[in-house]
């Protein structure tokens, strides 16, 4: 596994979280109290993108079925979904945001 860069600061501007492709693995990249997460993009339960979904505080709601996720851990809160996602270690250097993949 290693770091890849994946965005910069900015590009959290407008939305706390965005979805980006590393090594061929989708990611759901987020931001909550300075603070940077990431977890699989695509909802266990059908396969949505979480980061077409609605984030909420430490947790990221599918658009699709309603499943929740936290962002940290990746566990499911609430589903229909019962599979966590995957999650990446962050790392921040500067305003460049990598994930270990």
């Amino acid at each position: 596994m290693v770091f890849v860069r994946v965005a910069v600061k900015e590009d959290f501007e407008l939305s706390k979280m965005i979805g980006v492709k590393a090594n061929g693995k989708e990611i759901c990249l987020s931001s909550s109290d300075g603070a940077y997460y990431a977890i699989g993009n695509r909802c266990t339960h059908m396969g949505c993108m979480l980061s077409d979904g609605e984030l909420t505080g430490e947790n990221v709601k599918c658009v699709c079925h309603g499943s929740i996720f936290s962002i940290k851990t990746g566990s499911v809160i609430n589903g229909p979904a019962k599979k966590s996602e995957s999650t990446f270690q962050v790392k921040v250097e500067g305003d460049q945001i990598m994930v270990n993949v």
